[in-house]
């Protein structure tokens, strides 16, 4: 069924031909990829930027009829090699949510083994046409289950390392894995961004939450008639909706289980039915 509301957030995060076992389920070939902006181009949605969705989500002006966002997490080296290319070449905007203490050099990394950006890399790309950078949190932690005061300190510290290392404004995050409740939306506010990416792999809409937008997960399997189904408004639902039970469930056993360890882990193995997964 097709939803005139219905705005595509495609949520992207390696592009490459040959990832670490870990990434490759939520990894697409450069081929793939190029394949994917062709059919943004074609069907007939108009790619805007963060910033006039912000501005839409915000009370502004209204968004076009039918509009597309791409966005990446994490921030692999990947990124600069074989993503930006394609997507200035096809003049696509794309907003790219970076883990902080997951750029290269780094002495703890935060993440498993993959070839990251460096800092210097970042900075070199940070003027490149449609590109926004935002924050993704510091050591990629489920943060809906951190105590409050690691739970603030992971949002706003990447965010000031973000606008150090760059001398610009960052005004969106992204939840690492999707994850998040009242409390760390509360906190992103907080920290003075406008907008937050969640996952949910729903669409969303100009009535979206500023704070909690749905975004659609490309991964490795992700064929052109799922992607063409996304981008006709057709499939997922729209957002705003409420969290399921599925939803707070999970969320409830990530808490035992972070409280039963000590400390929740940075990455592990996922099987939310609902939201979250990577990011």
């Amino acid at each position: 069924m097709r939803s005139e509301a219905a705005v595509p957030v495609l949520l992207y995060h390696a592009v490459r031909d040959d990832p670490p076992p870990w990434i490759a389920p939520f990894t697409v070939t450069p081929a793939q990829f190029g394949r994917h902006l062709d059919r943004v181009s074609a069907s007939g949605r108009v790619p805007i930027g963060l910033d006039r969705f912000t501005e839409a989500l915000h009370g502004g002006r209204d968004l076009p009829r039918e509009s597309v966002l791409i966005t990446f997490d994490d921030g692999y080296a990947d990124f600069a090699r074989y993503a930006l290319p394609q997507l200035v070449e096809r003049d696509l905007p794309v907003t790219l949510y970076v883990t902080t203490d997951a750029l290269w050099p780094t002495p703890n990394p935060v993440l498993p083994p993959a070839a990251m950006l460096t800092w210097r890399e970042l900075r070199q790309i940070a003027d490149a046409p449609g590109l926004t950078i935002g924050a993704h949190g510091c050591t990629h932690r489920e943060l809906d289950t951190l105590p409050l005061e690691s739970m603030h300190r992971e949002i706003a510290c990447s965010r000031q390392r973000l606008e150090a290392e760059l001398e610009r404004s960052v005004t969106s995050f992204a939840y690492p894995f999707g994850y998040n409740d009242a409390a760390v939306r509360a906190a992103v506010r907080h920290a003075g961004f406008r907008t937050a990416m969640a996952v949910r792999d729903a669409h969303s809409s100009r009535e979206d939450d500023p704070w909690r937008i749905s975004r659609l997960m490309v991964r490795a399997d992700t064929g052109l008639d799922r992607l063409d189904a996304w981008l006709a408004g057709a499939g997922p639902r729209v957002a705003p909706f409420r969290d399921g039970l599925p939803t707070l469930g999970w969320r409830a056993w990530r808490r035992i289980r972070a409280r039963r360890r000590g400390r929740p882990d940075p990455w592990h193995e996922h099987s939310d039915p609902v939201a979250g997964r990577a990011g």
